[in-house]
């Protein structure tokens, strides 16, 4: 009797496994967007999770190599996915654009990839994610295809490239005096504002990586590098931040949450805030990261999953709604 109740138990725990396994996903897929191959891996311990697509930074920073440290409580309650965007990552491996990068090519892209996600998993909305240079795209997508969306959160977005150009040059100035460092000085002088060419926004990012203590800014190879990422994104990155969102986007219609961290204290993160006060949604929030500065995911990704999970999902998600 003893023997066939272990045998029992050994069955309907490997059948409970197998269909546990059936569930899980792990993909890695090659996709036909915009007339090229582009890359998405789909991550989730379960297929009836909701969706949450992350829009990188960058432009061209892809978030695949490094998403495992930011993403695994997610897992358990999204299907995650990440997506190397155009001539980004494994992307870029497979094929270059076979035309000019602009920013109306990547909000197509953008817009193209969402329905696929959602025609592929059999879903009607999903949760939209962006980083930095991301929210150009995040922001389109909220704006133009709001009833495919469940939230959009905005992480360190782009509000007005301008002025948060202005305070961050004017905070580097001041900083580069009070520390009598010349050579900042004399390189600051350098920048337009606002940006016009790329040394602009070169020395801007390498004083501003320099006072923030990021050492690979300083090293001999910084510069090399940094033009190499200049000449193949600069001119469709100065196109798409052009202008004020506090003009150009007024209102969306579907829930909005602004993540945004104030650790470095660096005065242009109250644009942010100020923008988020300032837009019309349906619901919407604003989460302070204190520990952070542009890259909130990579110091504080505990904070970013909890916040996702505990405060967002359930505001905007019907199976969560339906139980209040």
């Amino acid at each position: 009797m003893v023997k066939y109740f272990f045998l029992s138990l050994f069955l309907v725990f490997s059948g409970f496994m197998e269909v546990q396994a059936k569930l899980h996903i792990d993909e890695h897929l090659i996709v036909p967007i915009g007339g090229i191959n582009q890359v998405i891996t789909i991550k989730s311990t379960g297929r009836d999770k909701p969706i949450l697509l992350f829009l990188h930074g960058g432009p061209g920073s892809s978030l695949i190599p490094v998403s495992a440290s930011f993403t695994d409580k997610l897992q358990t309650e999204f299907t995650v996915i990440q997506w190397d965007q155009r001539q980004t990552g494994e992307t870029a491996a497979l094929n270059n654009s076979p035309v000019p990068l602009t920013p109306e090519l990547m909000k197509s892209d953008a817009s193209e990839m969402v329905q696929y996600i959602l025609n592929r998993l059999n879903q009607p909305k999903l949760f939209l994610v962006s980083h930095s240079w991301g929210s150009v795209l995040g922001f389109d997508l909220a704006e133009h295809h709001p009833e495919l969306l469940y939230a959009y959160i905005c992480i360190s977005g782009i509000i007005d490239q301008e002025k948060n150009a202005a305070l961050t040059v004017d905070m580097l100035h001041k900083w580069a005096k009070s520390t009598k460092n010349k050579e900042a000085s004399n390189e600051l002088k350098k920048v337009n504002i606002p940006f016009k060419v790329a040394d602009d926004l070169f020395y801007s990012q390498k004083w501003l990586f320099i006072h923030n203590g990021v050492e690979f800014a300083q090293k001999e190879d910084f510069k090399p590098t940094y033009y190499r990422w200049l000449d193949t994104w600069f001119p469709m990155w100065l196109a798409s931040v052009q202008g004020s969102k506090f003009k150009q986007l007024t209102e969306v219609k579907c829930p909005i949450y602004f993540l945004e961290g104030n650790g470095d204290k660096q005065a242009s993160h109250q644009i942010v805030e100020d923008y988020y006060h300032f837009i019309k949604a349906p619901k919407k929030d604003f989460f302070w990261f204190t520990k952070s500065g542009h890259t909130i995911f990579n110091t504080e990704p505990e904070k970013i999953q909890s916040v996702i999970i505990k405060d967002i999902l359930p505001q905007t998600y019907p199976s969560y709604l339906l139980t209040k």
